[in-house]
């Protein structure tokens, strides 16, 4: 009896522990096609709410454009890519490199803040896609930017980035 509680216990604090990431909706995607990315933010910074959300674009996720979210400021940082793409036929060597959110989400509540983008056909089959998040709260920042080692176990890694599995064009 004993034995069951405690594992009851254990499970119920891993599944707490997996939703207390920054996480995407959607953690698989073809290469050479849209995306929209859904970021999903479960609680604040240790109770505290969260004022600001940073996200990277990690090279390769071009054209992208965030949704806005009334009562949220938002700024888009443009800049030069490491390469150009070709998106939809026009050749393009910069774009969004990061997107701010800045508003208020109470650590009692849950939200998501929502991007699209196109998934170049020249990114690794296979791998994963991170991209790096700043939570800015009202009391401390959570920076979920870790990438485990390649082949290690995803929850190795305290404070993980978002990421997606880039599958083949098809």
């Amino acid at each position: 009896m004993l034995k069951t509680i405690l594992l009851a216990a254990a499970g119920a604090l891993f599944a707490t522990t997996a939703f207390a990431h920054v996480t995407l909706e959607t953690r698989e995607a073809k290469i050479g096609s849209g995306y929209k990315a859904v970021f999903r933010v479960p609680h604040g910074c240790a109770g505290s709410a969260t004022v600001k959300l940073r996200v990277q674009i990690p090279e390769g996720y071009i054209g992208v454009k965030p949704m806005p979210k009334a009562g949220w400021k938002l700024d888009i940082v443009k800049g030069k890519y490491d390469k150009s793409y070709d998106l939809y036929g026009h050749s393009i060597n910069e774009g969004v490199t990061e997107i701010d959110w800045t508003g208020n989400l109470p650590d009692d509540y849950y939200d998501e803040f929502v991007m699209s983008g196109f998934l170049s056909d020249s990114l690794p089959v296979g791998e994963m896609l991170y991209f790096p998040v700043v939570q800015e709260c009202e009391k401390g920042v959570t920076r979920w930017i870790e990438k485990p080692a390649k082949g290690a176990d995803p929850d190795s890694v305290e404070h993980p980035a978002p990421a997606v599995k880039l599958l083949p064009k098809k």
